[in-house]
């Protein structure tokens, strides 16, 4: 099985290009920056994502079973205090290059009616949390476009998995890893700046095993047929728990006014 793997500089791509490779798999692996004998590349450009996958399938002898997108970022700020081009930036990084190098890698899967696509997401895709709404927006939109993407290529043999991590020991919570807001603004101050003394306290204190996670997601590119959706981490499977729960309670609020809105035939 071949693997092109984005954001495998570190963290959970590190450790899922490890992992990939000590089960025997030819794997490829991208960073933006390259180095270490990783394609470099910076996915949310339109032209970055083709090239990336041309050398990926000339190194891969002319076939890439899975795709893991893994490459992502965590900006960090209340929503009104992240200039626009923060948010731009967020969303390019978490979802447009995502679906840039899938848009890439997929007319070769079609072609061979194969192939499977790994998106990992995040917790806060299920649940927003303050001081990430920008990040969950980038999540959620990568989920929204990974399931309705399922629908559309299962026609040809290929499958999609969104993964959605919890806290994991990465280095995400990191001062390479993290950036902050670009605006002030008073009346965020004291809260801000709590929030970022909090952030920088979690690096190093995460309770999830990231070779543990890289170990599950080799599992589930060799699954057939993989799942759908796989919660990586205890405090994940809560969330998701706490997720059904929120819309149970929303389904119970108001049925009647919830299914009293269609057209009144004569």
């Amino acid at each position: 099985m071949n693997i092109l793997l984005t954001g495998a500089s570190r963290g959970i791509g590190a450790a899922t290009l490890g992992a990939f490779t000590s089960a025997g798999y030819r794997v490829v692996g991208h960073s933006t920056r390259g180095g270490n004998g990783l394609i470099a590349g910076d996915l949310a450009e339109a032209s970055a994502p083709r090239a990336i996958w041309e050398v990926a399938l000339d190194q891969l002898g002319g076939r890439i079973d899975v795709l893991v997108n893994n490459a992502g970022s965590s900006f960090k700020g209340y929503f009104e205090e992240m200039s626009p081009a923060q948010v731009e930036a967020q969303l390019a990084t978490n979802l447009l290059g995502p679906m840039n190098v899938t848009r890439a890698v997929l007319p070769q899967m079609r072609a061979r009616r194969s192939g499977h696509v790994i998106s990992i997401s995040s917790g806060a895709a299920l649940v927003g949390f303050e001081y990430s709404s920008v990040y969950a927006a980038s999540k959620a939109g990568l989920e929204g476009w990974m399931t309705a993407l399922r629908q559309e290529i299962a026609p040809f043999g290929i499958r999609a998995t969104i993964v959605n991590p919890g806290w994991f020991r990465t280095g995400l919570a990191g001062p390479e890893s993290l950036v902050w807001p670009e605006v002030v603004i008073d009346d965020y101050a004291e809260r801000s700046a709590a929030q970022q003394k909090w952030w920088q306290a979690q690096d190093g204190r995460q309770a999830g095993d990231p070779r543990k996670l890289a170990d599950a997601v080799v599992l589930l590119a060799a699954m057939d047929p993989p799942p759908d959706r796989f919660f990586a981490g205890r405090d994940v499977f809560e969330i998701a728990g706490r997720k059904i729960a929120e819309l149970q309670a929303a389904i119970d609020a108001l049925p009647e006014l919830s299914t009293s809105l269609t057209v009144d035939e004569p």
